[in-house]
């Protein structure tokens, strides 16, 4: 899978999303993400990307045109028109549905990361399929939803993650929150780890983990716990 972010901040983004896991799963050819500055793709020597709205009112929105060139230059290299997220507070919130939803149907995404007041409007209806939101609140700009949103859908590309286990056991992946985890030592400033987890009966220990799981959900996100279809 490839994942280009169109952005005013390349720098920031890429060395985020190559470290760690997502860094193993480039170098080993499974995921790439490339950055694009979008201020490469002004038209004037003073490279703005951004002017004042149409109807008074305060900020700046960002220029369509710069957007649309740098967009169409990553279409281009592609061969195709590629599926277009624009990361927003006014798009739909994004689930653990929607990252399987994206690694399955596309090996392509461009994430375009807004700034200012927001990008004109002519862009969106022109260029992106749809508006991804990470929660009802407002972030200074884009890239850090884009990062998240990259993130989320690279983990779950084959081979990115070392088996199938290490993501499907994960809060939310079955509309449930994950049971507690525990590590050495046994005991840590007097809070010991659960008897079962030491007992070695794997069937035991499935079925408490997945009491826990259910447990955890009712009490934290009663949301969730109503659209579980419990047998």
């Amino acid at each position: 899978m490839r994942i280009d972010i169109m952005t005013l901040f390349p720098d920031i983004v890429g060395d985020m999303l190559c470290e760690s896991v997502l860094g193993r799963g480039q170098e080993r050819g499974y995921i790439r993400v490339e950055c694009h500055q979008i201020r490469d793709y002004s038209e004037n020597k003073q490279k703005q990307v951004d002017d004042y709205p149409y109807g008074g009112g305060r900020g700046c929105v960002m220029l369509a045109q710069p957007l649309y060139k740098c967009w169409q230059h990553i279409c281009a290299d592609a061969g195709r028109q590629i599926h277009t997220i624009f990361m927003s507070p006014c798009g739909h919130v994004f689930t653990q549905a929607d990252a399987k939803r994206l690694q399955g149907e596309y090996d392509r995404l461009i994430i375009v990361c807004g700034r200012y007041e927001g990008v004109d409007e002519r862009f969106i209806e022109e260029c992106v399929d749809e508006e991804l939101s990470i929660g009802d609140f407002v972030l200074t700009g884009g890239e850090i939803p884009a990062m998240a949103v990259a993130d989320a859908v690279c983990r779950l590309v084959p081979g990115v993650l070392p088996d199938e286990e290490c993501f499907i056991d994960e809060s939310h992946w079955d509309g449930a929150l994950e049971y507690p985890q525990y590590t050495r030592p046994e005991v840590w400033n007097g809070r010991h780890v659960p008897e079962i987890l030491l007992s070695g009966h794997h069937e035991n220990i499935k079925k408490w983990r997945r009491i826990q799981s259910l447990e955890r959900t009712r009490d934290r996100r009663p949301d969730m716990y109503e659209k579980l279809k419990l047998n």
